[in-house]
């Protein structure tokens, strides 16, 4: 399950860094009115406009998590998104969703695919998600939990095969990340985790296969 990383502190994003240095560079000078409304979201302190309820893939359910196990941005333009990183919940689904929407966690994930392929978004993909214990890793990293247990083989259904690597393949077109191991990676390779998932029975080159067949479907 997502990791707790202290991740609270916020920092200016590369965006707002950039209207910065243009104000300056033109010496104090009044910005268009236009200009002004287009930008106005992107200085620090304001938050772009969002969506109730708004998923990023088809066909998930949208359960809120705590704003305490998320940091809002915008990604990518304030960072960019070049990692799937794959979990298991160690425990049910409703366990899971109870503890991200717990603010005394301290973690959650941006979705959760249950055992019968049902997906679950709880945090918005342009968001941070305190997920993998490392804040570098959780700027520019999708978090996707899966229902079960790392030492049970039979957590991982033909479903929740077929659904996440759905869920993966849409997520890689949409930032253009390669479909590979270097960046569909599990918990455990997050440097400095003591996370272990997915576990001796998570089944890699099935799952890679399968994300490819979903990206070439939808090319």
């Amino acid at each position: 399950m997502g990791a707790r990383n202290g991740d609270t502190e916020r920092r200016p994003g590369r965006r707002a860094l950039l209207i910065g240095g243009a104000v300056a560079a033109a010496g104090g000078a009044a910005l268009a009115r236009d200009e002004l409304s287009r930008l106005w979201w992107r200085l620090p302190g304001a938050q772009k406009p969002r969506v109730a309820g708004a998923v990023d893939f088809r066909g998930a359910r949208w359960v809120a998590a705590s704003p305490a196990n998320y940091r809002r941005a915008d990604r990518p333009d304030d960072y960019a998104v070049d990692r799937v990183v794959v979990h298991v919940t160690q425990g049910g689904y409703a366990s899971a969703v109870k503890a991200f929407q717990d603010p005394g966690h301290g973690a959650a994930a941006h979705y959760i695919v249950r055992k019968d392929g049902q997906v679950t978004q709880m945090i918005r993909e342009l968001d941070v998600a305190f997920h993998t214990g490392d804040r570098g890793y959780n700027e520019r990293s999708v978090g996707i939990e899966h229902e079960g247990f790392v030492d049970e083989a039979s957590s991982f259904t033909d479903a929740m095969y077929s659904a996440s690597a759905r869920l993966t393949a849409r997520i890689c077109g949409r930032y253009g990340i390669p479909v590979d191991r270097e960046h569909i990676i599990g918990h455990v390779e997050v440097p400095g985790t003591d996370h272990t998932d997915p576990g001796p029975h998570w089944d890699w080159d099935r799952y890679i296969r399968l994300v490819r067949q979903a990206r070439t479907a939808r090319a």
